[in-house]
């Protein structure tokens, strides 16, 4: 995901936090006896700004588990962290240079450089990254290309997305979760061909500023609490062979829409829920808001 918007995003962002600036939503009716929750997270962002969401605090108080995309102790067992790592690594003792050309192997490298001052002529990067799948490589990227421009908005040790998970824990209420670290790393790393994810690794490399002012986009909307920029954001095309397919968009978004949605009447009935899934699966005629409203429910912004 690439995008270009940023001045005139932000100036938006911060113009519409008003009444449709919604990031928590009331979950009710189609026969459910107490309401649940819904809030859209941010995977980097600090979990000081969960006090900026009205109403948060009371929807956790009045609901009796909650519910993440994955599960809790799925996504801390020793083994689906070792699963995700050996995931994000490529095939048969594969290295980079054996799927890049030399070209794009020195254009990995400038941008190594622009980004992290070094390359892979260094030991230490190689051992590190000579080996990751180029999707691998861009994730890694853009979480390191935001921390070094934001070095105190977000602890790589506290996620954002496990806060609500550790409250409910701590407050000894069950914990579940949408999907495995398994499932979700076949989602997001071995859907896409090794050819598909060379190119998106060049295109990420070759549009590093597209691409930053992209993430402070959707930032700043997330920020300001407003779903629909963070949507327009996202949907951002640069209108070639960069941008994502709908098949891809389908794999990472509205398939899981779909499956969570799936899911949801049953544990809401169960007991009343309250749900953190990433903000962009929310909006839009796929998005969860409006799939739970097609089951029947009532959703409604916490103001």
């Amino acid at each position: 995901m690439t995008k270009k918007l940023l001045s005139l995003l932000l100036l938006s962002c911060l113009c519409t936090l008003g009444a449709n600036a919604q990031l928590l939503y009331r979950i009710s009716g189609n026969g459910l006896e107490r309401p649940s929750y819904i809030v859209g997270s941010h995977h980097l962002i600090s979990v000081t700004f969960v006090d900026s969401i009205p109403g948060v605090h009371e929807a956790m108080d009045a609901t009796a588990q909650a519910y993440g995309e994955l599960s809790f102790d799925n996504m801390l067992n020793p083994d689906s962290i070792a699963y995700l790592q050996t995931a994000m690594m490529l095939p048969d003792g594969k290295h980079l240079k054996d799927i890049l050309t030399a070209e794009q192997y020195e254009k990995l490298n400038e941008g190594l450089r622009s980004i992290l001052t070094t390359d892979l002529n260094n030991p230490m990067l190689e051992a590190q990254m000579g080996r990751m799948l180029p999707l691998g490589i861009v994730t890694q990227l853009t979480i390191i290309n935001y921390m070094m421009k934001h070095p105190s908005a977000f602890d790589p040790t506290k996620p954002f997305d496990r806060y609500f998970l550790d409250d409910a824990k701590q407050k000894g209420k069950p914990v579940g979760g949408f999907e495995t670290v398994a499932y979700q790393t076949e989602a997001l790393f071995k859907s896409t061909t090794l050819s598909r994810q060379v190119e998106l690794l060049m295109c990420y490399i070759g549009h590093l500023d597209w691409s930053e002012n992209m993430n402070e986009a959707i930032l700043k909307a997330y920020r300001a609490q407003d779903l629909a920029t963070v949507k327009k954001a996202m949907d951002e095309k640069i209108n070639d062979s960069c941008d994502s397919t709908p098949e891809e968009d389908a794999i990472i978004i509205d398939n899981r829409n779909a499956n969570w949605l799936k899911k949801m009447p049953a544990i809401m009935s169960d007991k009343p829920t309250f749900f953190v899934v990433g903000a962009g699966h929310l909006p839009g005629n796929k998005g969860v808001l409006q799939g739970l409203r097609n089951l029947g429910y009532t959703v409604e912004g916490v103001k």
